[in-house]
């Protein structure tokens, strides 16, 4: 049987700013009174008109991580409160940002919360703010960066070393200005409230830190920054495609549209190949545009919006890798393949044959390689890579034999069997391909600078020799 637990909060302020009521409680109480932390205005002064408590500030000592401290906490007071009932002063009210609170709540019946006034009244009359604007309230040792709502106010606590501003500087600048102004509150409330507004790059030079600050950030305004923000892109194509927005965006459908993402995909990959961080950065803004247009799309129509995609997609990721969000365990990449292919495979219960999941909008040499790697998993392909090359001698004997109207059928059997032999050697058809289209371009290109006059009046051995100089160029 558990004995009842108290828990008193303390308030942000000195002792006469405490309730009589849990004041007289703490005065005239029998039971064992613990304290997160002795770190606080009203402890000192009732320790000198004689309270007795027990503090945890040694678990502190004890631990690297907050959870771990909390935990620690919790486990004492439950256990504590098998002999007997006790008192858990905390400073503030016990229901605002209390980790240890929540914890007993979760695991134990017989609490009673005996209220003090919270840090939040006092803290936002110090940086004088309407709450009713929209804000948040958050935590410096778990604190998210992605978790911020830079339109709101954002209140962080916890902020009590230069270490931990630190950390939390560097994950706000990836959403907020440098410049932005922050204001740090301690002891929000009391008579040693201290209150300073500096940059943001500026967080951690502040000398004043302790268990009692709270860092306020405030909206932002600036238009870079918030373009930055994923909500300010879902409103542009919001608007976009709005009454009174873009006619041509207005227009689009699904199917419409289906040139442009193949556009701009293969943009993206032409990025890539180029190793171009800016460029990749504009093309994966294009392709993002895409997903966005038909999300839209989706929610003008009434079927589906963009959170939808990212639930779809977020949700596959998790049940896909068992062996980082579950209890599945895996020794190489292999097994992640493996794994995706059986999960995948009872998603899909309809599929009734072995390549019912190949793309169909797919570029040839890419669904090639699709069909072959699926049918490989069942055992259909030879055993060496000689078997594939013996295939393409087939394959060119046949099309070198074939009649016309049969020319087009031969030839795409030799392509697929080239594609089969790059599987073996691990090459991507595709990527071959372009690889050789661009080195072509290159060349040839090369060759029209060569030459002194147009390429056209050139005869055949003339542009062979230029090629050949601008093949030992390249190689040289």
């Amino acid at each position: 049987m558990t004995h009842r637990i108290t828990v008193v909060g303390l308030g942000v302020g000195e002792l006469e700013q405490l309730p009589f009521g849990v004041y007289k409680l703490l005065k005239e109480t029998t039971q064992p009174v613990y304290l997160r932390t002795a770190d606080h205005p009203v402890v000192s002064e009732l320790a000198t008109e004689g309270m007795k408590f027990t503090s945890f500030d040694s678990i502190y000592e004890r631990h690297d991580r907050f959870e771990a401290v909390y935990a620690d906490i919790v486990e004492t007071l439950l256990e504590q409160a098998k002999q007997e009932a006790v008192i858990y002063a905390v400073p503030g009210h016990p229901l605002v940002a209390e980790s240890t609170v929540q914890q007993l709540l979760a695991r134990a019946t017989d609490i009673d919360i005996v209220g003090g006034q919270s840090f939040l009244d006092p803290m936002f009359a110090a940086v004088g703010v309407d709450p009713i604007e929209g804000f948040q309230l958050l935590d410096a040792t778990a604190f998210r960066v992605d978790e911020a709502q830079i339109r709101q106010h954002v209140l962080i606590g916890q902020v009590y070393d230069a270490f931990v501003a630190g950390d939390l500087k560097v994950m706000l600048m990836e959403r907020y200005p440098d410049e932005h102004p922050v204001t740090l509150v301690t002891a929000a409330g009391t008579s040693k409230q201290h209150v300073m507004t500096v940059p943001l790059y500026k967080l951690d030079r502040v000398t004043m830190l302790s268990n009692l600050t709270t860092v306020y950030v405030p909206p932002v305004t600036e238009e870079k920054a918030l373009n930055r923000d994923f909500a300010t892109l879902k409103d542009i194509i919001a608007r976009l495609r709005g009454e009174g927005g873009c006619p041509w965006d207005q227009e689009q459908t699904h199917e419409s549209l289906k040139k442009h993402l193949i556009e701009e995909s293969y943009e993206l990959l032409e990025a890539i190949d180029l190793q171009d961080d800016n460029l990749m950065i504009e093309e994966l803004g294009d392709v993002l545009l895409q997903v966005m247009l038909h999300a839209q799309i989706g929610l003008d129509e009434g079927y589906f919006d963009i959170r939808d995609v990212i639930g779809s997609v977020s949700d596959k990721m998790i049940r896909r890798h068992p062996h980082v969000f579950a209890e599945a365990t895996v020794d190489s990449a292999a097994d992640v393949v493996a794994n995706w292919q059986t999960i995948k495979s009872q998603e899909k219960p309809e599929r009734k044959y072995l390549l019912d999941g190949v793309t169909k909008g797919a570029p040839a040499l890419m669904r090639a390689e699709q069909i072959q790697k699926k049918v490989a998993k069942v055992g259909f392909e030879w055993d060496t890579v000689s078997g594939a090359l013996e295939k393409v001698q087939e394959e060119i004997r046949e099309l070198q034999e074939a009649p016309p109207k049969e020319q087009l059928a031969e030839f795409g059997d030799l392509l697929f069997s080239l594609v089969l032999v790059g599987k073996y050697m691990g090459l991507s058809g595709e990527e071959a391909l372009q690889l050789t289209n661009d080195k072509f371009i290159r060349r040839f290109t090369r060759m029209e600078q060569l030459a002194k006059r147009p390429v056209e009046e050139l005869s055949l051995d003339e542009q062979d020799q230029l090629w050949n100089q601008a093949k030992q160029e390249e190689q040289s």
